[in-house]
């Protein structure tokens, strides 16, 4: 699972390094956060392409998904590409998606917190609501079982929020039930990757794919003047320095679906 995908720099060193780290670790499934990836803010058709064309199986994303309106349609067609699943009913898109690849189910979980975000729907009550089949289906998902803990899909979790606290309850509410809960949007990777006690893992940031020394990916200078002008300049994403794709690797039992071990990654550009 790889995190926040950031703008142009962010897209040039995934498509430069995620193949080789898919085939490096034999890799069979892979999640890509690309909520960042145009210009810094929500997805177009051409970071869609790129990231999927860099070896992406699913693209999670979180509240920037809605930055490109033009973007909204595909939202609804495009089956590989998620939007948080608790925003409330009626927006575009779907947030979960189960598919099979090389005999093996996956089911691809997008979650978005509520602490210090926008106050959408209950992220916990809205995943039970999607392992008992009780929420509104996309058309094409409609004929498909999505109780995926009788099934015995591998579960993937990314969990986009802003609080640690909300990101850890999470992890444990889901202990046993998903396969790896992951958590996005601060772009800055943290060492607290394990496996809980019921077997799901975790680890509550991602990190980031982009420049890593800007400012979560960004313009250092325009990140300082919000910070000690407090006026919201409008972000830029960091145009030189040092590149890299962060994210986790996870082994997962075949048999129970439950993690066996995770390791951190952080790729830089060659």
């Amino acid at each position: 699972m790889i995190g926040d995908v950031v703008g142009e720099p962010g897209l040039t060193v995934l498509e430069r390094r995620l193949p080789g780290l898919i085939g490096e670790h034999s890799a069979d499934f892979t999640v890509v956060n690309g909520e960042n990836a145009a210009a810094g803010f929500g997805l177009n058709q051409e970071c869609l392409k790129r990231i999927l064309g860099a070896g992406a199986d699913v693209i999670t994303t979180g509240n920037h998904v809605w930055e490109k309106r033009e973007f909204w349609p595909l939202l609804d067609k495009e089956e590989r590409v998620l939007r948080p699943c608790n925003y409330p009913e009626g927006s575009a898109g779907h947030g979960w998606i189960r598919l099979q690849k090389s005999s093996l189910d996956y089911m691809v979980v997008n979650l978005q917190g509520r602490e210090y975000m926008t106050a959408i729907d209950c992220p916990f009550r809205t995943f039970d609501r999607v392992m008992t089949g009780r929420e509104e289906q996309p058309e094409f998902l409609a004929s498909q079982d999505i109780r995926a803990a009788e099934c015995g899909a591998f579960t993937l979790v990314d969990f986009h929020a802003e609080s640690t606290r909300e990101k850890e309850a999470l992890g444990y509410y889901l202990d046993g039930r998903a396969s790896m809960v992951a958590g996005t949007h601060t772009h800055v990777q943290t060492s607290d990757e394990r496996v809980l006690p019921r077997g799901t893992g975790y680890i509550t940031d991602l990190g980031m794919t982009g420049i890593t020394d800007g400012v979560i990916g960004m313009d250092k200078a325009i990140c300082l003047g919000r910070a000690r002008n407090q006026v919201l300049y409008r972000m830029e994403c960091a145009a030189g320095g040092i590149s890299a794709v962060e994210g986790v690797l996870v082994e997962l039992d075949q048999n129970s679906g439950r993690a066996l071990n995770l390791r951190r990654i952080r790729s830089f550009a060659g």
